[in-house]
């Protein structure tokens, strides 16, 4: 899809802030506010008829899941228009800092959004849902404290131990290797989010992460010794 097309949904001051292996995001105007467009892009591989299909659907899912979020309690970007034709979501532009340089900069000072992070989650998975990359670049402190969880683009709506600890193990993973100097007591703190929501139920899901981590290294052994 051309800018022209975009600018065919009422958008102005387009400008490209990224491209990502599924979809195009870019900031723009629409009806006199800030937004952020999310356009899944086609795929020449794929059969024209079968690639319209699939990014239609995979945009509504996103909305959906978005929506989903939000009447579990989670703060989500507003979402204005979807359009089914171009495979394109116009949503809210949220203000704010992103939970990973707040990390950086705040260090220990930053658990309690961990905490927050976690408790967030945990409403997340109650409600049936796995965000699918929960990770310190997704998630925006705005200027009133809230913190707003963004890009549901691998969301899907399910209750399954393996996804939650999936879910999970990518967070750890993603601490361990941008954050380590607080990595531990960042993991910490979002459990204690996440278990003050799920309960026992969490203790599930903390394990089933360690058997994830567990595999992992199985894998990487067996690999080193072929």
């Amino acid at each position: 899809m051309s800018q022209d097309e975009l600018t065919s949904l009422g958008l102005r001051s387009l400008k490209l802030v990224r491209k990502g292996a599924e979809a195009h995001i870019y900031e723009a105007e629409w009806l006199g506010k800030p937004v952020v467009v999310k356009h899944r892009v086609p795929k020449a591989y794929r059969h024209p008829e079968l690639d319209r299909a699939l990014r239609a659907r995979r945009t509504v899912r996103e909305a959906q899941a978005i929506h989903r979020a939000k009447e579990a309690g989670v703060p989500t970007p507003a979402i204005y228009l979807v359009d089914r034709k171009t495979a394109t979501i116009i949503m809210e532009h949220v203000e704010g800092e992103r939970l990973k340089e707040l990390l950086a900069q705040e260090g220990r000072r930053a658990l309690g959004l961990m905490e927050e992070l976690g408790r967030l989650v945990g409403c997340l998975h109650r409600a049936g849902l796995i965000h699918g990359d929960i990770t310190t670049s997704n998630v925006i402190r705005t200027p009133d404290g809230r913190l707003v969880l963004v890009d549901f683009g691998l969301s899907e709506f399910s209750a399954d131990l393996e996804r939650r600890g999936v879910d999970l193990h990518l967070l750890k993973r993603v601490l361990e290797s941008t954050h380590h100097e607080v990595a531990r007591e960042a993991w910490e703190a979002f459990l204690r989010g996440y278990r003050s929501v799920l309960g026992d139920e969490a203790d599930d899901v903390v394990n089933k992460v360690r058997e994830i981590e567990l595999r992992g290294r199985y894998v990487t052994e067996r690999a080193r010794h072929k």
